[in-house]
């Protein structure tokens, strides 16, 4: 029998694997046709590691600029430590196999540490194999931010060897893996809550009797020193960087009680994109079905790790919406690191939690119930195939292409055409992100960064001052975040991805000119025709189009 289930394992992980590298191909096979998520990721990270690897700066001082973006007020700083392996990929490589890349370490790294975690401390008994197995492949298989790497998906890899280090195993492997971890995950993106969850977790042993345990409290000291030492820069500008950025004028504390109460049912049944878990239709019924066993038989005390995490999963949605609520304005206003940091993100623990709770869930149907344990496994198989469809070829099919979305052939074109070095001139956009022009080496006014200057935004702001006055929605999204350092318009509000295609025109634009000159704005890149171009000092010179692209540039210069 032993022999069976380790050939049966043996088989399901090869199965398992292949299965996994299905579901990467397409990145490998379409290279840049293939379709990839454009929020948080082709609209900036993309762009910026190809920025930073044409900087010369990617192992440059604390104080180093990034000359390219916003007249050089951008600090390396803003764009991480060169510790971080992904940084190397995207010098190394051309961008999509980078990306691919990256997408592989990251879901074959998730498998193994669901695996293992399911495995060793919770599902230990050789009949939940193919559940273990099953469980492991959804959530490799579960979308996760890809510029945070192993932040969210490398978390059941780090419980692993912490619960291994609590229990009393010194095994080498357990200390492997909280050294090479901080160096593909962030601790920004996920494991200061994680690290934060784990002490606490120390704590709540130490007061329930259980011993100091210095081997595992040392171990979490370890690896939170381990993403001090790699994320130096970070801990670099926290402690002596002084100057008013862009995060000081940062302001959640927004929504009122009601708003909050359903944003907390929201994120607990739909989860939240960030921390994606594609939990809705077969774990969370699942989950249910098992809280409501353990309900009418009373086990509790049985169960308790299961009701355990049921109860912190509801915790961590509240948390995450009513972080966002208005009664913390008295706090945020005395306390201001309340504002800059943005504590919500303790709900990127779900995606390990709900997993967890699913194995768990599974395991008290098919105990109690007679007869349940095909029916266990027809869930796993379903929900393995309900998050295949968030394969982000598919998820995102109706986006642009990573080449149609960056159209180097028709940027080319606009740099030929303009005919001087692109060091020269400082160019912006209008009805698209300027990430594009940054992919394509322009030297742009614009940006998408989270941590510039506030003298900067205050100083691009007289650009715009005429268009925020006219609409309420994007002087808000401007003035009280200010991320996106964007030529925002009234007419076209908050959006920025308008393709060839559109109908849309602009027809009021107000917009300081001479400002714009001052900063050194020659050219304006549009996505849109600009109907009153003549009374905001500015000259059609020509438009581009390309197969390639979706976008129809309008080059506006400034006279």
């Amino acid at each position: 029998m032993s022999k069976r289930n380790n050939y049966i394992e043996k088989l399901l992980i090869i199965l398992s694997l292949l299965a996994l590298t299905i579901f990467i191909s397409p990145l490998f096979i379409l290279g840049d046709n293939a379709h990839i998520r454009v929020h948080d990721n082709l609209d900036s990270n993309l762009a910026w590691y190809k920025v930073l690897a044409e900087s010369g700066q990617i192992t440059g001082p604390a104080n180093a600029v990034i000359p390219q973006i916003i007249n050089g007020n951008l600090s390396r700083n803003a764009f991480g430590t060169e510790y971080s392996l992904i940084v190397w990929l995207y010098v190394l490589f051309p961008t999509m196999i980078a990306y691919a890349i990256s997408q592989t370490i990251t879901r074959f790294t998730a498998f193994l540490g669901m695996y293992l975690l399911l495995k060793t401390h919770f599902l230990e008994d050789k009949e939940w194999i193919a559940f273990n197995i099953g469980i492991s492949l959804a959530f490799a298989f579960t979308p996760f931010w890809p510029s945070g790497m192993l932040s969210t998906l490398g978390m059941p890899l780090a419980l692993w060897a912490f619960l291994n280090i609590r229990n009393g195993e010194r095994l080498w492997k357990n200390y492997l893996i909280l050294t090479v971890l901080p160096f593909y995950s962030s601790i920004v993106l996920g494991f200061f809550f994680f690290l934060s969850a784990m002490g606490i977790f120390w704590l709540s042993d130490l007061i329930r009797g259980k011993g100091w345990n210095f081997r595992f409290l040392l171990s979490i000291a370890y690896m939170t020193v381990m993403f001090l030492l790699v994320e130096y820069r970070l801990v670099y500008s926290l402690l002596f960087d002084d100057d008013p950025n862009s995060r000081d004028e940062y302001f959640h504390a927004r929504l009122s009680a009601t708003h909050a109460l359903r944003l907390t049912f929201k994120n607990f049944i739909y989860g939240h994109h960030h921390a994606a878990t594609v939990h809705t239709f077969i774990i969370l019924p699942a989950m249910l079905i098992a809280l409501a066993i353990v309900f009418m038989k009373k086990k509790w005390r049985m169960e308790k790790v299961f009701v355990f995490l049921f109860l912190l999963n509801i915790v961590l949605s509240a948390w995450y919406a009513f972080w966002f609520y208005k009664g913390w304005l008295p706090l945020t206003q005395r306390f201001h690191f309340l504002d800059t940091f943005n504590f919500a993100r303790y709900h990127f623990l779900r995606p390990l939690i709900v997993y967890l709770l699913f194995a768990l869930s599974l395991k008290i149907i098919c105990s109690y119930l007679k007869n349940w344990k095909r029916i266990g496994l027809i869930l796993v198989l379903a929900q393995i195939l309900v998050v295949s469809f968030a394969n982000e070829e598919f998820l995102f099919r109706n986006k642009p292409t990573v080449k149609q979305f960056y159209a180097e052939e028709q940027f080319n074109n606009i740099k030929d055409f303009i005919g001087i070095p692109q060091e020269d001139y400082r160019v912006a956009s209008i009805g698209i992100h300027p990430a594009i022009a940054q992919y394509n080496g322009f030297y742009t006014l614009d940006t998408y960064n989270n941590f510039y200057p506030l003298s900067y935004k205050y100083q691009f702001r007289k650009i715009i001052e005429k268009e925020l006055a006219k609409n309420k929605t994007i002087r808000t999204y401007f003035d009280e975040w200010g991320g996106r350092c964007y030529i925002f318009t009234a007419e076209l509000g908050k959006h920025y991805m308008f393709k060839k295609k559109t109908k849309k025109r602009l027809k009021k634009l107000e917009l300081n000119i001479e400002h714009f000159k001052e900063m050194g704005g020659r050219y304006i890149f549009s996505a849109v025709p600009i109907d009153n171009a003549s009374e905001n000092s500015l000259v059609l010179e020509k438009t581009f189009e390309s197969k390639s692209s979706v976008w129809k540039i309008y080059l506006y210069k400034a006279i």
